[in-house]
């Protein structure tokens, strides 16, 4: 084996000569000075201070020298590395500077110039329906009146004509207040609205009752425990089943459509009498597609109806629990549900995407007023 070759001249290395190591830095500030954007000094920083540049190539050459040279050798190499970094920082530093600035200028924006795409939120839905349907009434000599959601029994089932043993009154369906004797119920109905005012207010009434209702449902597509309703009552002289029919067309008429009109089924309710099913004529089809073979209208199913809610002449004993002779002034109610109209009048599917909360839902309607 041989001794090492303590007589090495690193100078005669052509890598590490200074003639070389100067031409590498000269070659890698001319290539960085000639770089237009960072992109491409980032080409240049690769091939002139990357790992395979040649100061880098050339430090890897130290090792192999006797101890005696590798002194003057690293700091020749080391020094040239530092200037070439050196180098490399300014020349991106100005680069980044003519960058913010052409980001600045091409990107500005002029907050005096008028703008014409605000970010539009949307009101929910059903508040806007509920508002345009007390419109509709409000235009025709309707009161919109208000009443608690937490309610005594007495206002809620019995005023109603609905007895002790009636279906609805057990907890299957209604929200008692702390107990079942408590006496006191989330309402189930916006019915007690109409109880309080014609309590308080002798006739002629006309009035409506929108608001939320309470029932013991689970919540699905079709079913929710917190859902809201509209309700109508007129109490005059003279009124007849006939006002009832004639204002019911007027209000579908205005809400979905001129010509629309409702029909009557008879039913049975215990706060009216006699009371009806109320099916509203397809908005859709108009009823052109009864009788298909191949049910051709979704949104009634070929049928040419849709059901829309409950009505009725008030019972004669729902006048007297409040006072009202029922020989000298009759009436009518009617009732239906905000979350139904709203899903047949829009196409909605599932009754969730009303109470989830997501804007995705809500604003497609906008801000309707």
């Amino acid at each position: 084996m041989s001794a090492p070759n303590k007589d090495f001249d690193p100078v005669a290395a052509e890598a590490l000569s200074e003639e070389s190591v100067a031409a590498a830095v000269v070659a890698a500030e001319e290539a960085f000075a000639s770089a237009n954007d960072l992109d491409e000094l980032k080409a240049a920083r690769l091939d002139h201070a990357g790992d395979r540049s040649p100061l880098a190539l050339a430090n890897r050459e130290i090792g192999a020298l006797p101890p005696s040279a590798k002194a003057e050798a690293g700091k020749r190499v080391g020094q040239a590395r530092q200037q070439v970094k050196q180098s490399l920082a300014a020349r991106q530093a100005i680069l980044e500077i003519a960058r913010d600035e052409r980001v600045l200028a091409e990107e500005s924006v002029d907050v005096t110039k008028p703008f014409d795409r605000d970010p539009i939120g949307g009101r929910h839905p059903l508040s806007t329906i509920q508002e345009r349907m007390a419109d509709i009434f409000v235009a025709m000599g309707y009161d919109v009146v208000d009443g608690p959601e937490v309610e005594s029994e007495w206002h809620n089932f019995d005023a109603l004509n609905l007895g002790p043993d009636h279906p609805a009154r057990s907890m299957q369906d209604t929200f008692f207040v702390e107990s079942a004797d408590s006496g006191m119920v989330l309402r189930t109905h916006t019915s007690p609205v109409q109880i309080r005012t014609m309590l308080r207010q002798p006739p002629p009434i006309y009035m409506i009752a929108p608001g939320r209702v309470f029932r013991a449902d689970e919540l699905d597509a079709t079913h929710t425990p917190v859902f809201s309703q509209i309700e109508g009552l007129a109490v005059d002289r003279g009124i007849t089943m006939a006002h009832l029919k004639g204002t019911l067309d007027h209000f579908a008429s205005a809400l979905f459509g001129e010509g629309i009109v409702t029909r009557l089924r008879p039913s049975y309710f215990p706060f009216t009498e006699p009371s009806a099913e109320l099916d509203l004529q397809c908005f859709v089809c108009r009823g052109e597609s009864i009788g298909r073979s191949d049910p051709s209208c979704r949104t009634c199913g070929s049928e040419g109806w849709i059901e829309w809610g409950g009505c009725g002449m008030v019972n004669p004993r729902v006048l007297a629990a409040c006072g009202i002779d029922s020989a000298e002034y009759r009436g009518f109610a009617f009732g239906m549900g905000l979350e139904r109209t709203l899903m047949f009048r829009h196409g909605i599917t599932d009754m969730r995407d009303m109470v989830e909360g997501d804007v995705r839902f809500t604003k497609p309607f906008g801000l309707e007023v």
